[in-house]
């Protein structure tokens, strides 16, 4: 993409770790006959913004996975503590003017979310990073804590984010209420700061990593996408998207 007339380079990360306890080996779970990061690349790569898509592991077992199908993989330290701080790692050792956060567990990732988390950053220069959010239509994603509710304010900047439900419906008068995607956009250099702050009380308390920009003062932009997705976190989940593949008959767009 161009931006007063530059060339902007946008590197596509997925970081992928071998080990959890929820689901060990997730990222090499099969999933239509393909390992699931393979499927979260592919979709990624078909991205009309990415200049390059990388992923970024701690496990050689899933570096020749995705070296194996012709893709790009970066070795990372075993000692980070989130996919952020694998990232950075990566975008360290990168010239790339904007870094996406792709997480590894998004098979049904719609590329064209990648350029909805980056628009905000061409068209608000003082913007850092992006989030992605949607509007939740079933209650029960509203009360369920594994989803990160978003408040913005009316220039779509965060305000808070919170496993609660949030805003409460004291009126249904215009009531609207947002989820976090996990897809980040941020501008090089704020990665890596971002990556040497400390963590923060809310970020810490709530689980959400974000929150350590809005507790330091900083910005951070929500962009709205209409794009429906699914994580993989259990065993059950990888099951559930098998069956959505299934039935549309379709692996990769």
């Amino acid at each position: 993409m161009k931006a007063d007339g530059k060339t902007v380079k946008i590197s596509v990360v997925i970081p992928a770790r071998y080990s959890s306890t929820r689901f060990e080996g997730k990222p090499l779970a099969d999933i239509a006959g393909m390992p699931m990061i393979r499927h979260v690349y592919e979709r990624a790569k078909i991205s009309k913004v990415a200049t390059e898509v990388v992923v970024a592991t701690d496990d050689v077992r899933i570096k020749e996975c995705v070296e194996g199908f012709g893709g790009k993989a970066a070795m990372t330290s075993p000692k980070h503590q989130t996919g952020t701080d694998r990232i950075a790692e990566v975008a360290g050792k990168s010239d790339s003017d904007i870094i996406v956060n792709v997480q590894g567990d998004e098979p049904l990732l719609d590329p064209e979310m990648i350029s909805e988390v980056v628009e905000p950053l061409f068209l608000d220069k003082t913007a850092s990073v992006v989030t992605l959010m949607s509007k939740i239509g079933d209650p029960a994603d509203f009360i369920d804590g594994a989803n990160v509710k978003v408040v913005v304010d009316v220039n779509s900047n965060v305000l808070f984010m919170s496993r609660s439900p949030l805003p409460y419906p004291k009126t249904r008068q215009g009531y609207v209420a947002y989820k976090q995607i996990g897809i980040y956009a941020f501008r090089r250099d704020y990665l890596i700061r971002f990556a040497s702050m400390e963590q923060t009380p809310l970020e810490i308390v709530e689980g959400v990593e974000l929150l350590r920009v809005v507790e330091n003062g900083h910005r951070l932009k929500a962009a709205l996408t209409e794009h429906k997705t699914f994580s993989v976190d259990t065993p059950s989940d990888l099951a559930e998207v098998n069956r959505i593949m299934r039935k549309s008959g379709v692996a990769i767009k």
